[in-house]
């Protein structure tokens, strides 16, 4: 009877530590597959916030060219969308850089740098343009 009671009493003390190392290494293998897979997703989820916050931007434009005949120069920029309040504050991308404007010879260029907010780059880093958009 002891040796029954003893078999019982060790069923009932929990997992053993080869036991919790095997659960511990399954879902690190499990989280490292759902990082691999997300993390490019990340990027390109902050891009198309880009695209469309330029097509956003775009439309102010659009409208402010409705309202004054004339887009606003490249030294005022997208301040004069807040002025005419064609919208709420100047818009940042998703990495956190403003958009950069030019007025060139009467169209509006409206660019965000990418994730590392320099011209140019390829990946997360390239550049993302109104013109981008124009010609698909």
């Amino acid at each position: 009877m002891s040796d029954k009671k003893t078999k019982t009493n060790r069923r009932r003390r929990g997992m053993t530590l080869i036991e919790i190392m095997v659960v511990i290494t399954i879902l690190g293998l499990i989280m490292a597959a759902v990082g691999v897979a997300v993390i490019p997703k990340l990027d390109e989820a902050k891009q198309d916030t880009a695209r469309l916050d330029i097509a956003n931007i775009h439309g102010a434009l659009k409208l402010y060219y409705t309202k004054k005949g004339k887009y606003p120069d490249t030294g005022t920029g997208l301040k004069a969308l807040v002025d005419t309040q064609n919208l709420e504050r100047i818009p940042m991308d998703p990495w956190g850089h403003e958009y950069v404007y030019m007025n060139e010879g009467g169209k509006p260029v409206i660019i965000s740098y990418g994730s590392d907010g320099t011209q140019g780059g390829e990946g997360p880093d390239s550049d993302i343009s109104s013109k981008d958009s124009a010609q698909k």
